[in-house]
């Protein structure tokens, strides 16, 4: 089972990971595109990378937003595996 992170490790890594907030044991971020194609575009892409990491997000989807949430839920908190997809989705914005 992945470990859960320290809030000392958790502002760290947020200081690599642009647009993320730490808000009730999850990392959090808004996203926004042009229109609904490019914000389902979007979360096609992370969905086939989640995957493949066998690590999926909790999000939600209104027109041409997307709210992303990510917490490694069998250790109630952050681990490493969200920081991991967290650089990648970024990677895909």
């Amino acid at each position: 089972m992945p470990q859960k992170l320290t809030l000392e490790e958790i502002n760290i890594a947020l200081k690599s990971l642009t647009g993320w907030e730490y808000q009730n044991d999850f990392f959090i971020q808004h996203f926004v595109f042009k229109n609904f194609v490019d914000a389902f575009g979007f979360m096609s892409r992370v969905a086939l990378l989640a995957e493949k990491m066998d690590h999926h997000p909790d999000w939600s989807n209104a027109y041409n937003r997307v709210v992303v949430k990510l917490r490694t839920h069998d250790a109630a908190g952050i681990t490493e595996k969200d920081i991991k997809l967290a650089g990648l989705i970024n990677q895909l914005s």
